[in-house]
Parts: C-alpha cells; sequence; structure tokens
C-alpha cells in the first residue's frame, strides 16, 4: 500500500514568494488499485505526485510504499527518486528520438547499477512491448511512432523496470479525442493485467470517472474530496466537487425541513420546495444550493407519474441543441433554467411547454458557504 501523511510542499516563485502548492495532503492507495489525483491546472496535482516520485523535496510529513519509508520530515528521511523502484510516464512522454523502440525501452536496464544479461535484456523488452502491442514495431524508430504508439512506448519503458509503482502524468493529454479514448481501454487493460498500484495525474474528469479506483479532487493545494468514480459523481460533498466534475444545475435555497432517516431533507426553492438527499446533517434555515445532473432532469410532453419523493414542476422549452446521441435542453421553469440531457427521441419543439420531474435521491443538497461581512 502506498501511504501519503500529512504533506506539504512548497516551492519559491518570482520575487521570492512561497507558493504552497500541496497543503497537508493524505491519502492511501491498496495494492493494485488506480488512483487518480483530478483538479484544475494550478491545484497541486502535479507537484503531488512529483513528490512521491522524489522530483520534489516536501517541506513535511511522509511517503511510504508496503512499509518501506521513501521520504519522512520527522524521521529525516528522502530516498533519491533513482532508488526508489518508481517508474514515471510525463505528459511529453520523453522518449529519446535518435533510439529505435527496442533501444529506447532497454536503456534503463542497461545503465541500472545491477545490469541483466543481454539475453535477460531481451526477454524483459520484448514481454513489456507485447503487453503495451509494440512487439511488432520493435525496429522502427521512436520518432516515426504515432502520438498512440509513443504513448505505449513510454508505458512500455517504464514497465520494463518493474516498478512498484507507476506514476502517470496526464499521460494521454496530447492525444486527439478519438485516441485518448480508446486508450483509456488500453490503460485500464494493462493496469488490471499487471496488477500496478498507479497514481494518474488528470484535470480530465472524464478519464478520471473512466479509469479510477478513487478519486481525489484537489482545489488550491488541499484534497476537497476523495471517493469512488460513483461517489465523487452522484454524492459531491460541495460545490466546486459538483461543478467541476461533469456539467450540472445548481439551484439555490433554504432548508425547509431537516433531514427524515431515510437522509432527505426539503429545501425552499425558486421552483417551489423540493426533496432532495442531505450528504451530511444540514440545519432548519441553513442556505444550501442542489446540485442535479442535467441526465437526471427528466423530462415529458404530458404529467409524468408521481411517486413519493418526486420533483415534479411544469415549463417552457427554451432551447435545444442536437448531440448525435442525446439532445440538451434548456427547460425554463419560473425564472429558473434548467439543462436537461435526454434522448433524441424527445421532439418537443422550442416554446411549448413541457413537465420536468427531478427524483429526490438525484437531487443533493450541498452547504452554500456564506461570504464573510465585511465591516463599514
Amino acid at each position: 500500500m502506498l501511504s501519503v501523511k500529512s504533506l506539504h510542499t512548497d516551492y519559491a516563485a518570482a520575487g521570492g514568494a512561497v507558493v504552497n502548492a500541496v497543503q497537508d495532503v493524505s491519502f492511501d492507495v491498496p495494492d493494485g488499485e488506480l488512483f487518480t489525483l483530478l483538479g484544475p491546472s494550478g491545484c497541486g496535482k502535479t507537484t503531488t505526485l512529483r513528490s512521491i516520485a522524489g522530483l520534489e523535496r516536501p517541506r513535511s510529513g511522509s511517503i511510504a510504499l508496503d512499509g518501506r519509508v521513501v521520504y519522512s520530515s520527522d524521521a529525516g528521511i528522502f530516498v533519491a527518486p533513482n532508488r526508489r523502484n518508481f517508474g514515471m510516464v510525463f505528459q511529453s512522454y520523453a522518449i529519446w528520438p535518435h533510439m529505435n523502440v527496442f533501444k529506447n525501452v532497454a536503456f534503463p536496464l542497461e545503465v541500472r547499477k545491477a545490469r541483466p544479461s543481454r539475453k535477460e535484456i531481451e526477454q524483459k523488452v520484448m514481454r513489456v512491448l507485447t503487453t503495451v502491442q509494440l512487439a511488432e514495431l520493435v525496429d522502427r524508430d521512436a520518432t516515426k511512432l504515432s502520438g498512440g504508439q509513443q504513448q505505449r512506448l513510454a508505458l512500455a519503458r517504464a514497465l520494463v523496470m518493474e516498478p512498484q509503482l507507476l506514476l502517470l502524468d496526464e499521460p494521454l493529454s496530447n492525444l486527439d479525442a478519438k485516441l485518448r479514448e480508446a486508450m483509456r481501454f488500453e490503460l485500464k487493460r494493462m493496469q488490471r493485467d499487471l496488477g500496478l498500484t498507479t497514481i494518474y495525474v488528470t484535470h480530465d474528469q472524464s478519464e478520471a470517472l473512466a479509469l479510477s479506483h478513487e478519486i481525489a479532487v484537489m482545489s488550491e493545494g488541499r484534497i476537497v474530496q476523495i471517493g469512488s468514480p460513483r461517489d465523487i459523481y452522484e454524492r459531491p460533498r460541495n460545490k466546486f466537487v459538483a461543478d467541476f466534475v461533469g456539467s450540472t444545475n445548481f439551484i439555490g435555497g433554504r432548508i425547509a425541513s431537516a433531514a427524515a432517516g431515510n437522509g432527505r431533507c426539503g429545501v425552499a426553492t425558486a421552483l417551489g420546495e423540493l426533496n432532495v438527499q442531505c450528504v451530511e446533517p444540514l440545519a432548519k434555515d441553513m442556505p444550501v444550493v442542489i446540485s442535479v445532473r442535467p441526465e437526471d432532469v427528466e423530462l415529458f410532453e404530458a404529467a409524468p407519474p408521481r411517486e413519493d419523493g418526486d420533483n415534479v414542476c411544469a415549463g417552457v422549452v427554451e432551447a435545444k441543441v442536437f448531440l448525435g446521441d442525446y439532445l440538451d435542453f434548456q427547460v425554463k421553469v419560473g425564472d429558473s433554467v434548467l439543462l436537461a440531457r435526454v434522448h433524441p427521441s424527445l421532439r418537443t419543439p422550442v416554446g411549448h411547454p413541457i413537465h420536468v420531474r427531478m427524483r429526490a435521491e438525484k437531487c443533493v443538497a450541498l452547504a452554500e458557504p456564506v461570504a464573510p461581512r465585511v465591516a463599514a
């Protein structure tokens, strides 16, 4: 298991200012799982990864893998990157352009202190090239590979060292959309088949949801939520997570009735009182924002059947966009506009009335931070 505890990493910015890039970051990754650090640019996810790799020296905290401490501020331990036995794939791949495929993968074995025999090197290289489906390109120059092949070559070079931990820093960001989608399946297959404990850094929410066993969402150097992809998507703990991971509707309101035994509460909103799911205890009259995903805003031309707890209201189609396998509708309900994502078979014209249903378990109430008062 990888264990990161109370990690703080700073660096000096222009003018001598100190930037607190990583602040009190802690998480555990069980053996064989893929753990993703997800967040916008500048949130500290790459600095966290580089701290684990040993490419950054943290100010405090500890990092250990399977009980072996590679960094501890308290114990004064800092193991050099080349002695950690971690494999890393960079965003730029960093493959050697003057070498062919075989030599790129063999090079880390040839320069290691305990160099294997020529036969062992060939066996190890061909094994990983077969795993990443590049064995037939063994003699090709690295510069003559496609983007997806270069990405797989960078992976092979990291894997040939048989690392205890694989670190991936936005490895798919340089690929076009279609190839990126194909490589997600490839990465997931390799990680599962090899059983490699993996830390994956990305700002792409779809990538994180598709690949991960667990996700840590980061903002301003801190982890704001850790959970499974489904938990992160369906049960965000705050507005930042709900807004960053996928698209959502926000409906402001106040708690009208506290949570019952089923975890539901009533919220007074501009749409009327809505039954919603409370992720954490929320007191009466507390300001909240309700998050409901577009695919959970159901649309009906006739009044839909209402089950216990369903939120149903009438609206008007304000706009719609055809996107192939689904339609995005903007529906005006009173003064509010809701985004709904539905099957393209729904053909209600713009300007026509429509009914909206939002199930209570799909509406999540999140505490709305109150802005501090500024003294006059």
